[in-house]
């Protein structure tokens, strides 16, 4: 069901996640969950991990989901979401449901790239038709800013704190999109709420596709990247600038690059606003900033040549 995707035609449309909810001011998950759900006309069925989505859209009685929805363990949103679509299509069999509905879990990176990965990898090998979509912010920001594979490396957390003894985290963070890619699902794609038509276009398109589906969207932390509370798209936008957050998608193996921008900019450029990176900025850690660019040059040259060869 394709849906116009015009800003006054998007600004008539129903919010399907309301305001009142207790998100920090200045998070990106609430800017992208509401983008994924004005993206489509489908009646959409959604399930939450724990995390700061969940905690903070629904306080006892009181939801700021307007469809359906679920809030699962941390671990086992996927297989959650994949029970709900099962039911679903033997309901459909049976001819006690008629019509389309779409399917949308919304979890964090610590419920997707650490304690989550086996249900999600689950769900992808099974092959339901469901949209998985990890909201990135880099840590577990809801239960006090602890390092996730997903927290980039040098990044100052309250588990690996910079300090005399080591310069922040110490590891590379996991690239989650290619390993997701790697299972073969139809489709993968990375996007950012800074480029909303380029998130609102994958998400209609993964609706459109058959099979599961895996997207991958930055959402800034302030309380965690230690930056302003008017950051999110600020920080989005100098994500995909960098090419530290590149945007393209991967459908039935083959990879495409969906915004190059107009000038590559240093990776400092995103460093520099966040608290949680000042320490790099100092002599004896100026190699981190080094290495960060490093991988950054050599990721996005591999995208641009894949993308390239098809």
């Amino acid at each position: 069901m394709a849906v116009d995707l015009r800003l006054r035609e998007l600004s008539r449309k129903e919010d399907l996640f309301t305001h009142g909810h207790r998100m920090c001011s200045g998070c990106g998950a609430p800017i992208l969950v509401k983008m994924v759900l004005l993206a489509t006309d489908y009646p959409v069925i959604a399930c939450s991990a724990t995390g700061c989505l969940e905690v903070s859209s629904c306080i006892s009685t009181y939801t700021a989901w307007k469809i359906p929805w679920i809030h699962s363990a941390f671990e086992n949103a996927a297989a959650t979401i994949s029970g709900v679509e099962t039911m679903y299509r033997l309901y459909k069999k049976k001819g006690m449901i008629n019509k389309e509905i779409k399917f949308v879990a919304f979890c964090g990176d610590g419920g997707t790239y650490d304690i989550g990965l086996q249900s999600l990898s689950g769900a992808a090998e099974r092959g339901h038709d469901m949209l998985y979509v990890c909201y990135d912010n880099g840590a577990y920001m809801n239960t006090g800013i602890q390092r996730s594979s997903a927290t980039p490396l040098g990044a100052n957390t309250t588990t690996c704190p910079a300090g005399s003894v080591i310069p922040g985290k110490q590891q590379e963070r996991k690239n989650l999109t290619r390993i997701m890619a790697a299972h073969g699902i139809p489709y993968t794609a990375q996007a950012s709420i800074s480029n909303w038509l380029d998130l609102m276009k994958k998400v209609r398109k993964a609706h459109s596709i058959k099979g599961p589906k895996f997207m991958n969207i930055l959402s800034p932390c302030n309380r965690g990247w230690r930056s302003r509370t008017d950051d999110a798209i600020l920080l989005s936008r100098l994500a995909v600038d960098t090419c530290y957050w590149p945007l393209y998608e991967v459908e039935n193996g083959i990879t495409r690059v969906t915004f190059k921008p107009k000038e590559k900019k240093p990776i400092v450029d995103f460093l520099k606003p966040q608290g949680r990176f000042g320490h790099l900025f100092s002599p004896e850690n100026e190699w981190i900033i080094k290495k960060l660019q490093e991988d950054v040059d050599k990721e996005w040259e591999r995208l641009l040549r894949e993308s390239s060869q098809q």
